[in-house]
């Protein structure tokens, strides 16, 4: 049954991700204790960068656990609206004047919902209203027929057909955010050793509390930037690969997904150094 959905699913074109099954006590079958999203997380090493169309790499995925459940990622073929609480529900109602888009629409283990809409080519934003958080770009979420860990299913509400609705334009505006600051403009460092460590420091902190989906892609991130400070001699390599390893565990990441991608960011930032002298 997952199997055919995950198949049926990549035939939509939207790709497939195995993803960690839970157990009957609430653990998870990653075996890590404590999990903190037991059955939500992908089997895959690569996570995310592995979800596939293939039709004969999902039927091995499925063969080797066939209890997995279905990751889809998001911003190919859908967006969607993750609405985790009664809050959430009412706080989008309240946004959209009572008027939600018809569209697909799931009910979630956890009681909650997603919501299908058309790519916005946004990317992921936590927290988005309270209670709702949105998968665009580089995010995945559950489908029909996982399992959540309190023993329900995933189940369709209103099945896909025909063309996905778009956002409403105070939907959409509220993905995109606010528009980007103008440049400041440069001036020297008073004291680059404070800048450097005030930078280690921020990014770690973002790569620990990145949300699922974004983690691996925070982490790149994280480490290019202090890549060009290692770059600039403002501060030790072996530092920056030591305190963002620390923060990619603590965000769920796998050892060698974390070591890989550590060294491609870092490689890439000490190519592009940052100006000691300036910010």
């Amino acid at each position: 049954m997952l199997l055919d959905a995950a198949l049926a699913y990549a035939r939509h074109g939207i790709p497939v991700l195995p993803v960690h099954t839970p157990a009957a006590d609430g653990g998870c079958s990653c075996a890590r204790l404590p999990c903190d999203r037991p059955g939500k997380h992908p089997r895959l090493r690569r996570g995310l960068s592995d979800a596939s169309l293939d039709p004969r790499r999902i039927t091995l995925w499925w063969s080797r656990w066939p209890d997995a459940n279905v990751g889809l990622r998001t911003g190919v073929i859908m967006d969607v609206a993750d609405v985790d609480s009664a809050a959430g529900w009412h706080g989008l109602h309240h946004l959209l004047g009572d008027a939600i888009p018809a569209g697909p629409r799931v009910r979630t283990g956890g009681g909650g919902w997603h919501l299908w809409f058309a790519p916005t080519g946004y990317g992921n934003r936590v927290r988005l209203l309270p209670g709702v958080d949105w998968r665009g770009a580089g995010g995945y979420v559950l489908a029909p027929p996982s399992r959540h860990a309190c023993g329900r299913a995933y189940v369709w509400e209103t099945r896909p057909g025909g063309a996905l609705p778009t956002g409403p334009a105070v939907l959409r505006a509220l993905v995109a955010g606010p528009p980007p600051l103008p440049p400041r403009p440069r001036t020297p460092l008073a004291h680059p050793d404070r800048y450097a460590a005030a930078a280690l420091d921020a990014e770690s902190g973002r790569v620990a509390r990145a949300p699922v989906g974004a983690r691996n892609d925070t982490l790149n991130r994280a480490a290019f930037a202090l890549g060009r400070l290692v770059g600039a001699g403002l501060i030790d390599a072996g530092t920056v690969a030591r305190e963002l390893t620390l923060a990619a565990r603590h965000a769920g990441l796998g050892r060698v997904e974390i070591r890989r991608t550590i060294h491609s960011g870092l490689t890439a930032g000490r190519r592009q150094p940052a100006d000691p002298g300036l910010h």
